[in-house]
């Protein structure tokens, strides 16, 4: 969590604090501070939260002492002045002290409140995607229209009135204002214009910040809907296309929220897809429902695991040519390790071995693509160098000493990018 993100009257309260603080409560004061903040950024009541209105407890604790104890005659003579005020509070007056921190406290509460009951799966909010025009108690039915495709909805949502179709995806770095974010019929078009121009071979790069800025507008308003489920599945698919892992880790993160709150999506593709990547980083996945279990690409994801775990090459290759969905873009990244781990045990099997056999058992789409490879992980060791590669023939007693040392300087750790 960045200061540089905070909102100015969070800024402006976190001066205040520190100006007010003295060396005997620097210590408390500044724990206190930094839990407060730390609680409103967990509940996401950053920009909601009334600062102006909050106090800290160690600074009612040092006026009151000062009420107690006047150091000087400035002191005693503005004390005073404050007693003779009329409904003065009275330093002495503990009581009053401790119900004048609720009070400025009471508003905080609130917020974190709505929070949690907006997080909760038993909350009114679970209902709107079951229900569209059901509307929460809490919603104030003087105030703005309420909007269901927000579900922690409130006076305080943004409600963009850009017409743009195409914004370039800038990092804000102040308080989002109504006039540059598009609301929500906008950013429908947008996506339809989007997934045309993807069609016509538009450069990765302009689509992807067009999808970021998309993501942006939608994170801003607080809008978590099917729609919002649809733009991150396809960013995610994209960006696998493309091989931009940390665009789509950054959309798969997303997508295991949304999913969790129960909008609907592609549910079991991507569970698919996480569980290549966990193989790709050589983790474990989690439990999962009958229903993932039942599900083709779940079932072909598992069955990789399997494959990966008994050292069934064979029936892993065959699994990464005939994946589901997109699951070979995912296998991409781990299937050269795999590679190297299969001719690791071949060399130690055979003596020799054709160009064309390592082809079919390990998945190349060409010979020259087999051959290469074996080049490129310093195993090319070939009986017949000189002869065609339909003739080539692997001499497996060099080349597996060369594997195995390739296999620890390349493979040993892995590092995903963009992973959180």
């Amino acid at each position: 969590m960045s200061a540089e993100s905070w909102p100015p009257k969070l800024k402006e309260w976190v001066a205040k604090c520190l100006g007010q603080m003295t060396d005997s409560n620097r210590a408390e004061a500044s724990a206190e501070l930094k839990q407060v903040i730390a609680e409103s950024y967990a509940n996401k009541t950053l920009w909601t939260t009334d600062w102006d209105g909050v106090q800290l407890k160690s600074h009612l604790k040092r006026k009151l002492n000062d009420g107690n104890q006047p150091s000087n005659k400035k002191t005693k003579k503005t004390a005073v002045a404050k007693s003779s005020a009329p409904h003065a509070l009275d330093p002495n007056d503990a009581a009053a002290l401790n119900r004048r921190a609720a009070r400025f406290q009471r508003e905080h509460e609130i917020e974190r409140q709505k929070t949690r009951q907006a997080n909760s799966l038993n909350s009114p909010y679970a209902q709107l995607y079951k229900s569209r025009s059901a509307t929460p108690a809490m919603f104030d039915a003087d105030g703005p229209e309420t909007n269901t495709n927000v579900p922690n909805w409130d006076r305080f949502t943004i409600v963009g009135t850009s017409q743009e179709i195409f914004k370039d995806y800038l990092r804000l770095t102040s308080e989002p204002k109504p006039e540059q974010i598009r609301p929500y019929h906008v950013l429908q078009q947008t996506l339809n214009e989007l997934k045309k121009k993807w069609r016509e071979k538009a450069t990765y790069n302009w689509i992807c910040s067009q999808f970021k800025s998309l993501r942006q507008d939608l994170t801003v308003q607080r809008i978590k809907n099917e729609f919002t489920v649809t733009v991150y599945e396809i960013h995610a698919r994209m960006a696998l296309e493309v091989g931009d892992m940390v665009e789509y880790n950054q959309c798969q993160a997303m997508l295991r929220n949304l999913y969790e709150l129960g909008i609907p999506g592609k549910v079991e593709e991507f569970t698919a897809y996480r569980i290549l990547m966990l193989l790709h980083g050589r983790n474990r996945s989690g439990q999962l429902t009958e229903r993932q279990k039942a599900d083709p690409a779940v079932r072909h994801a598992l069955a990789v695991q399997r494959a990966i775990a008994m050292g069934n090459y064979h029936a892993l290759f065959d699994l990464y040519m005939n994946a589901p969905n997109m699951g070979a873009y995912i296998m991409d990244h781990f299937i050269d390790r795999e590679r190297i781990r299969a001719l690791m045990v071949m060399t130690k099997a055979y003596k020799t071995l054709p160009l064309p056999f390592i082809q079919d058992e390990l998945g190349f789409e060409t010979l020259t693509a087999a051959r290469e490879f074996l080049v490129e992980h310093r195993a090319g060791f070939f009986q017949n160098p000189n002869s065609p590669d339909a003739d080539a023939v692997l001499d497996c007693k060099p080349a597996g000493p060369q594997l195995a040392q390739t296999y620890e300087e390349k493979y040993r750790r892995v590092q995903i990018k963009g992973a959180v």
